[in-house]
């Protein structure tokens, strides 16, 4: 039976959510699996990947095959990393010890840079909101200075018109 690591769909339409599973290259693509291995979830940025390595390397050496995307997940978390480190095992090119040394040096390497990863994107969310902060604050500096020309103006015009009914009472009582 030919066995695949593949993603299998699920949530809304619009918003998917993935399980990584070992299923039966013969079964439907939501349809019956073998075992599950993962989720991946591609809406949260950087996205949510929740793999079980050991589970995906037993099936990878079991001969099960990835698809593209499946591979890029499995590459991206270690498990193609880890699989090649136990077949050297296997072979005598270097001992465990040495192998979950690599495989623990690389996975303190990649939380390194998913880290950095989120830091950065943390920071750009921040400096999105400061320049939209200064561009609401100038605009209400703009409609503030706009409405207080234009109640000076109101007043000036007010007290002018004043002034000239004043001015005609006055006129008129000068006349008689």
């Amino acid at each position: 039976m030919p066995v695949k690591i593949r993603l299998q769909r699920h949530g809304k339409k619009g918003k998917p959510f993935y399980w990584v599973v070992a299923a039966d290259a013969r079964a439907k693509r939501d349809g019956k699996f073998l075992e599950k291995i993962g989720i991946y979830n591609p809406n949260t940025n950087p996205a949510t990947i929740d793999l079980d390595v050991d589970s995906a390397v037993k099936w990878l050496q079991n001969g099960a095959q990835p698809t593209d995307t499946a591979r890029a997940l499995l590459s991206y978390k270690g498990a193609l990393l880890k699989n090649h480190l136990a077949g050297g095992v296997k072979k005598g090119a270097l001992t465990e010890e040495q192998a979950e040394e690599k495989f623990q040096a690389w996975l303190a390497e990649k939380e390194g840079s998913v880290t950095a990863k989120k830091e950065s994107l943390a920071k750009e969310e921040a400096d999105a909101k400061e320049k939209a902060l200064a561009a609401e604050k100038e605009v209400n500096a703009k409609r503030e200075a706009a409405a207080a020309e234009a109640e000076a103006a109101a007043q000036a015009e007010a007290a002018e018109a004043a002034k000239a009914e004043e001015e005609t009472p006055e006129a008129s009582n000068e006349e008689e």
